[in-house]
């Protein structure tokens, strides 16, 4: 596991509201998938659009057991048919992304982790977003979850607004340019940070069950 300390440490001392939430949640255990191609992220983050964690581990399942509980190669998965996908549970319009996703690696312009490695985070969501299917909130995702990259902040994610409006007791959530101006001040920890407002509405919840 990353050591979180220098972040936690830097958003402790921005002011007593960050301070009392670290305190509260603790140590940051922000998990990364550092050995997982930026192929497979993509590839995984439509099957999880706009589903239940369950629905979406489901249809993975599926998908996995088409090839041995391996994750599937570009070649394997534009060999495989629409119908064989769509027994697996995913839709037309996903399936159609999978696609995309798959080709554009064997392009070059889903990068290898290696090649991806080398790019910014701009750079990243410029290539990436060009897909069908890609938005800029999935490449965030990725970025975060398997580059490790520490001073992303998803703008758009409804949980990190949430989060601060909780965070600041405010009477609604911030727009995401209002995020993006608040958030400078939270670089180049943007990363660590937008973990910890994903836990204020649970920190909430817990504090009103106490």
């Amino acid at each position: 596991m990353l050591d979180y300390q220098a972040a936690t440490d830097f958003l402790a001392n921005l002011d007593t509201d960050w301070a009392q939430l670290i305190a509260t949640v603790g140590p940051c255990t922000f998990q990364t998938k550092l050995t997982r191609e930026p192929y497979e992220a993509l590839m995984r983050a439509v099957a999880y659009q706009q589903l239940h964690a369950k629905a979406a581990d489901a249809i993975l399942g599926r998908l996995l057991s088409l090839y041995d509980q391996q994750f599937p190669s570009p070649q394997q998965l534009l060999a495989t048919d629409f119908e064989t996908l769509r027994t697996c549970g995913f839709s037309a319009k996903k399936i159609e992304s999978l696609y995309g996703v798959a080709a554009a690696a064997l392009t070059g312009l889903v990068p290898s982790r290696v090649d991806a490695e080398r790019m910014t985070d701009d750079a990243l969501i410029a290539q990436l977003v060009t897909l069908k299917g890609i938005g800029r909130w999935t490449v965030e995702m990725m970025l975060m979850f398997t580059l490790a990259r520490t001073d992303v902040l998803p703008a758009d994610d409804l949980g990190v607004a949430e989060g601060y409006k909780r965070l600041k007791k405010l009477t609604s959530p911030p727009k995401p340019k209002k995020i993006r101006e608040i958030g400078e001040l939270w670089s180049p920890y943007r990363s660590i940070a937008t973990w910890y407002l994903w836990r204020v509405p649970k920190v909430a919840i817990a504090q009103v069950a106490d």
